[in-house]
């Protein structure tokens, strides 16, 4: 029995799949496998399978804040927001959200419940998971204010773990130092508010991003966490590179902390390299480590 056959009884399987179509930056070399697990009981045996194969496999949501490389990946990626997206909300404030679930729809519904709380990430392209892994945030609020449990697959078992032991800082986690962790699911708590404060609230945010931000262009969001001399966006202008391009890949001129493909003419390496780039003029000049928020795979 081939492995893919093996696969296919759990999930859906793709075949030499290209990352491209997969990541908010339209860039990656094809994956081995690319794997929808039909539910939870599937996602546990197939990383079993894999396991036993000695296949390398990352999990991912909706690809938003990954720069995957141009090299192909002998290995296996395993997608959650195609089927482990489903979310509850109880009448006091109780969410529980599975990883896979988009956190734009789930501040719609938390809204449209008169829940706020996380007007915050209605502007946010990526998946419950992929929150709690960076501790997203922004207008100063984050997902550590909201959480109070995650279920996570460790060691093979299933556990929920508490808020206070998730190690959250700014944009961290305890899943960033142990990635052989699988995030399932997270029980959030929300406050009732009045629906127009809510959604005004929202709908001048959202009106913010779409006019400061690039987000007609393919990117992955903020490239760099702000050092705590000065935010990252001034630090890039003053050093010059606001607009600067390598290949395809350009800092944009209408937020200097994004990196956009531009034109989808760039490769994986173009933003890697203009990423490196900024961050050794960063230290040469200033004596400033910028760190990334976009997750780089497969390098």
């Amino acid at each position: 029995m081939s492995i893919k056959d093996k696969l296919a009884i759990y999930a859906q399987v793709l075949e030499e799949e290209p990352m491209g179509k997969h990541t908010t930056y339209h860039v990656g070399g094809d994956v081995d496998y690319y794997i929808y697990p039909n539910n939870g009981t599937s996602l546990m045996r197939i990383i079993n399978i894999l396991e036993s194969e000695n296949i390398p496999f990352f999990i991912m949501g909706r690809g938003s804040n990954i720069l995957f490389s141009d090299k192909p990946f002998h290995g296996a990626i395993i997608n959650l927001d195609r089927t482990m997206n489903d979310f509850y909300i109880e009448e006091d404030g109780t969410v529980i959200a599975q990883a896979g679930c988009s956190i734009i729809n789930l501040s719609v519904q938390a809204m449209k419940n008169n829940l706020t709380g996380l007007e915050w990430a209605s502007g946010i392209p990526g998946s419950v998971g992929g929150a709690l892994y960076m501790n997203a945030g922004a207008y100063k609020s984050n997902m550590e204010a909201i959480v109070e449990e995650v279920c996570v697959l460790k060691n093979h078992s299933i556990v929920w773990m508490k808020a206070e032991d998730l190690d959250f800082g700014y944009r961290h986690s305890i899943f960033q130092t142990h990635k052989d962790w699988v995030i399932l699911a997270c029980k959030l708590h929300l406050e009732l508010g009045k629906y127009e404060d809510i959604a005004d609230l929202m709908d001048s945010r959202r009106a913010r991003r779409m006019a400061s931000q690039p987000l007609d262009k393919p990117c992955a969001g903020s490239v760099f966490r702000n050092p705590e001399q000065m935010p990252a966006w001034k630090l890039i202008d003053e050093m010059g590179f606001r607009g600067f391009q390598i290949g395809g890949a350009k800092v944009s001129e209408k937020h200097s902390n994004f990196i956009v493909n531009e034109n989808n003419t760039a490769s994986a390496s173009d933003i890697r390299d203009l990423i490196d780039l900024i961050r050794r003029q960063a230290k040469e000049k200033y004596g400033i480590h910028l760190i990334t928020e976009v997750e780089q795979l497969n390098w």
